[in-house]
């Protein structure tokens, strides 16, 4: 069987990384993980690995092929994507790794568009039961307002509108725009809740990370609370056809309400994972369990609550670099 792990656009991603390692080499200690990214030499993940490869990006004719090649060339026998351009593509062959013995972590390709695409997002929320943001009509707009793409991640182009001056004639005429209400942080605390789904779709774990402070896009302090928006989520989120591993969604709660608002659901690891994994939800082992092992978990619901993160800076040294 093969057991090496490979995650690819790794790029910062030191303690997902470090997480996969440290639960592989308890289980399999002669098994590996590998690190795929653009440009490997000047990505910090691909130094703290057992070794990494340069890949095409998503949308290169020969990216999947070339996936495919290193995986049976270093018997990789699972593929954690980790960024947003590749998830449509290696959705869509999945059935190929599969077929020669690689469980690729993705989940379905119309989950996987439904997560992509933010107004499809909210009728996903809406059709479970969720309140979601007002989504506004350009001619019959209401301040202050929020704006973002309709697709894409980690908050590029997305802005906070206090007035109608405030409102430039780049965005009104922008394309792909979506605006909405705004969901005042003075009102309203954040959280991103990191899902672990089953082969089969079913919920088995959620931990819900306050978002305390955030920077370009990813949390930098962040909280683990148990309340009721983890049995909101039981209730209306227990089983999703075609979700698979960790899934990722944002939520509002409004401080004196406790209404929440579904704001977006991303099929892949979170930036801030490694909160919920040093609070116990231990994604890496259960993913190493389930599709090398065969082993259906139990859902699990023990992680410490009330663990606070503060992320910092740290730095990777790589010894008689000569360039690229």
């Amino acid at each position: 069987m093969k057991t090496n792990i490979l995650i690819t656009a790794a790029g910062r991603r030191v303690s997902l990384i470090k997480s996969f390692s440290k639960e592989l080499n308890k289980k399999y200690p002669e098994a590996r993980v590998y690190a795929a990214d653009m440009n490997p030499n000047m990505a910090a993940a691909c130094q703290v690995v057992d070794g990494f490869f340069e890949t095409h990006p998503a949308n290169h004719p020969n990216f999947i092929q070339q996936l495919l090649e290193l995986c049976e060339t270093n018997d990789i026998g699972m593929v954690v994507p980790t960024i947003d351009t590749e998830l449509e593509v290696l959705a869509l062959n999945r059935d190929k790794f599969l077929e020669k013995g690689i469980n690729l972590i993705i989940s379905s390709v119309d989950f996987v568009k439904t997560c992509d695409d933010k107004a499809q997002a909210y009728d996903f929320f809406k059709e479970r039961g969720f309140l979601v943001p007002k989504i506004m009509d350009r001619s019959a707009l209401s301040f202050p307002l929020f704006v973002k793409p309709q697709q894409g991640s980690n908050g590029i182009d997305a802005k906070h509108i206090i007035t109608l001056g405030d409102l430039s004639e780049n965005i009104m005429k922008g394309d792909g725009l979506l605006f909405m209400e705004y969901l005042d942080h003075n009102t309203h605390d954040e959280y991103t809740v990191d899902l672990y789904y089953s082969d089969k779709g079913e919920l088995k774990c959620a931990v819900p990370r306050k978002r305390i402070e955030v920077r370009d896009g990813e949390v930098s302090k962040g909280l683990t609370v148990k309340s009721h928006l983890v049995n909101d989520i039981i209730d209306k989120l227990g089983a999703i056809k075609g979700a698979r591993g960790c899934i990722t969604a944002q939520f509002f709660m409004n401080k004196k309400s406790g209404k929440v608002y579904g704001i977006e659901i991303n099929p892949r690891f979170g930036g801030g994972y490694p909160l919920s994994y040093n609070a116990g939800a231990n994604y890496p082992k259960w993913l190493i369990e389930e599709y090398f092992e065969g082993k259906d978990h139990t859902y699990y619901d023990t992680w410490e609550n009330n663990l606070l993160m503060l992320r910092y800076d740290n730095e990777v040294m790589k010894h008689n670099y000569r360039g690229e």
